[in-house]
């Protein structure tokens, strides 16, 4: 898996400067990201980029299409396996919805549905398992919806050469105490609280996924602002459950005050807490840098308790047991 993981950068500028070609499709006013796992993050990411524009956005996580889906609807259905039933039903409702239709898997059943009922399909491939399949899918798509994606061409290259960068600290060939993610997950001795604020929703979610899958440990993610008026009550008991704030360099001014103000709170009761920062830039540099140095984190803290990352036994039980009913 880690050898994959090293090559992040690499896949992530191929697939977006040689691979795949744009597609276009018009009056579009509302797009439905539907995935789960690893391809539910990809809309995760892509609601935070578009968040900031008129394009409203919907990301299922589930069988159902919202209501509102109609013929101005972009609905783009992602699965790396091809076979995840979730996105299977989202893409037969989507059809019948007479919406505009997308979608991207590595093969499976997916392929099967577009290919069969003429949807828009473009496959794309896994390398190793979803999760570690993440930037050649986010990439693949930025270049295919390059064009209704508000993300310039430059910004995306900025993204890449941020994972160069990044990736030269993390990587499994720098086993250092300079390597920040090997930092952290030597810290992580226990269940992590991530706390993030608007606009990182979707490293957090992708950094608690990580932590379940990578290195079989719990792990919950909250909204920090959210979390200030309920979840930090239970840090008046005594725990084991590692706070992990993750912060934006321009969080909203009273998102700094509020970061101070939790700080201080976990000081006073004694509670160890690590921090983490966005680098400076674009949304799409920011959240990608975020999930690079998070995931590799969840790799090391697997094999720090001896444990192997790749296989997920439970999951597979589970669609397994789905797929016999």
């Amino acid at each position: 898996m880690y050898e994959i993981y090293n090559m992040w950068p690499e896949i992530a500028e191929k697939t977006f400067l040689t691979t795949f070609k744009p597609v276009k499709f018009a009056a579009v006013d509302h797009i439905v990201f539907g995935g789960m796992g690893g391809s539910g993050a990809l809309g995760d990411i892509f609601s935070a980029i578009l968040s900031r524009t008129r394009i409203h956005v919907s990301v299922v996580k589930g069988y159902s299409l919202p209501k509102t889906v109609d013929a101005n609807t972009l609905v783009v259905v992602t699965s790396i396996s091809g076979n995840t039933q979730e996105a299977l039903s989202v893409l037969e409702q989507a059809k019948k919805k007479n919406s505009n239709v997308i979608a991207f898997s590595s093969g499976g059943l997916v392929e099967k549905f577009c290919l069969e009922n003429k949807i828009e399909y473009r496959k794309i491939q896994e390398y190793h398992s979803p999760r570690a399949s993440f930037t050649v899918f986010l990439y693949g798509i930025l270049k295919i919806l390059g064009s209704i994606l508000p993300i310039k061409e430059n910004e995306v290259i900025e993204s890449i050469e941020e994972l160069k960068k990044i990736g030269s600290k993390i990587s499994s060939k720098n086993m250092t105490e300079n390597n920040p993610s090997l930092k952290l997950a030597k810290w992580i001795s226990n269940v992590p609280m991530i706390y993030y604020p608007s606009g990182f929703q979707a490293a957090a979610i992708r950094f608690k996924n990580s932590m379940q899958e990578n290195a079989k440990m719990h792990a919950i993610s909250e909204d920090v602002i959210e979390s200030c008026h309920n979840g930090i009550v239970p840090w008046e008991k005594s725990t084991n459950i590692k706070p992990i704030l993750i912060r934006g360099l321009d969080d909203h001014e009273k998102t700094k005050e509020r970061w101070e103000v939790l700080k201080e709170f976990l000081a006073k009761e004694d509670i160890d807490y690590w921090e983490i920062s966005s680098i400076k830039g674009n949304i799409l540099s920011k959240i990608i840098n975020l999930i690079y140095q998070l995931d590799y984190a969840s790799i090391y803290v697997a094999i720090l308790n001896k444990i192997d990352p790749s296989p997920v036994k439970s999951i597979a039980f589970i669609k397994s047991r789905l797929k016999e009913q």
